[in-house]
């Protein structure tokens, strides 16, 4: 199946299925003599990883340990294809078996048996959120090659269940479960999520990504402009229905003069491009934000048809989040990591010797 593969100079293979035995990534490209240990990759799958016991979270249970099949020696990178591996511990299939012949309404399985003629009834097989774990692994690499530039990248929970986040405290995100800058917005919209799980149903939310200490002079015209690739990256995971940079959708009710950043000679004096011009990083934060929609996985009674188009009802019932909220956060997260790598190393050149790094342009050979 195509479309599998992300990146161009850091390429991301992704692979498995909600209920196979595993699931995991193939990166290739990473430059070599990198420090790379599990737990580089582990912290961010421990904040992704189900069954941590919030009140709005499935209570499906997966440790989702990082193992490392290739692609290093030593605790170092050795520039060949790294493999990672994350084993499914509990998948419990047959709790979906009396969906084999039924489509659930807001999920991939209807345009997925139109374009494969398959039906894996399996927790949604290769279209489940669960294929995200994989991505949060390969954004752990990814955020080597940010460290050589200083590159910190945040994502944070700004609207939930229809309660927005006052506030961008980024020092509050990892003291509360919903990851955000607000922590007297944090409660609310969890009791919110509470409230609409009670009645059996689903909310949705928005996450913003911010990533500082980008460099000027990313992003390739015309067709890979960053923001273009920004806005595929956040896209491609399932729960996103709009993305955002900068200003976003406000731009269309401001002026010209409200909405051009300001240059001076040390810095722009607003953001409101969030960093990028003409589809090139300017050395400001790089923003944008992701529009989650409710999970489609509900108790309550839906219309739907069956593989043979027959209409019947059908009530999801399992083990399902009451939101992508707070679990999509670190994928939203990695997928910045995997842009920015990605374009770093189209735009330079990155050698690792004796522990120290040798940033080149590719362009012209200047040492930066």
């Amino acid at each position: 199946m195509a479309g599998n593969t992300f990146g161009q100079a850091f390429r991301v293979t992704t692979w498995g299925e909600s209920h196979g035995p595993a699931l995991g990534a193939v990166i290739d490209g990473c430059p070599p003599r990198l420090k790379l240990s599990p737990q580089d990759i582990q912290d961010a799958l421990d904040k992704r990883r189900p069954g941590k016991g919030g009140p709005t979270e499935t209570a499906r249970k997966e440790p989702d340990r990082v193992e490392i099949l290739s692609g290093t020696f030593e605790g170092f990178t050795t520039g060949t294809p790294i493999s990672l591996l994350i084993w499914n511990k509990d998948a419990r299939s047959k709790s979906y078996d009396h969906l084999k012949e039924v489509f659930r309404p807001g999920h991939g399985d209807y345009t997925y048996f139109k374009r494969f003629g398959i039906r894996d009834h399996r927790g949604g097989g290769r279209s489940s959120g669960r294929e995200t774990a994989a991505r949060v692994a390969a954004g752990g690499v990814a955020q080597l090659i940010l460290d050589l530039f200083e590159i910190e990248v945040f994502a944070y929970t700004v609207s939930l269940a229809g309660v927005d986040a006052d506030k961008r405290d980024l020092t509050q995100i990892e003291n509360n479960r919903l990851f955000c800058p607000d922590p007297d917005a944090a409660e609310r919209m969890e009791q919110a999520a509470l409230e609409a799980r009670s009645k059996g149903d689903s909310v949705g939310g928005i996450v913003e990504v911010q990533a500082v200490k980008v460099p000027a002079g990313l992003g390739e015209p015309v067709f890979d402009k960053l923001d273009a690739e920004i806005a595929k990256a956040l896209m491609s995971v399932g729960a996103v229905k709009a993305v955002e940079i900068g200003s976003g959708v406000e731009a269309a009710y401001l002026t010209g003069s409200q909405n051009n950043d300001p240059i001076t000679p040390k810095r722009f004096l607003s953001n409101n491009a969030g960093g990028i011009l003409a589809g090139i990083s300017n050395g400001e934060p790089v923003v944008a934000r992701a529009t989650i929609k409710p999970i489609p996985s509900i108790a309550m009674e839906q219309d739907t048809i069956n593989i043979r188009g027959e209409a019947c009802k059908i009530k999801v019932g399992g083990r399902h989040d009451a939101s992508a909220i707070p679990r999509i956060v670190p994928v939203l997260k990695a997928m910045m990591q995997l842009v920015l790598a990605d374009h770093l190393l189209r735009r330079f050149q990155i050698e690792i010797t004796d522990h120290h790094k040798i940033i080149r342009d590719r362009i012209d050979g200047r040492l930066l």
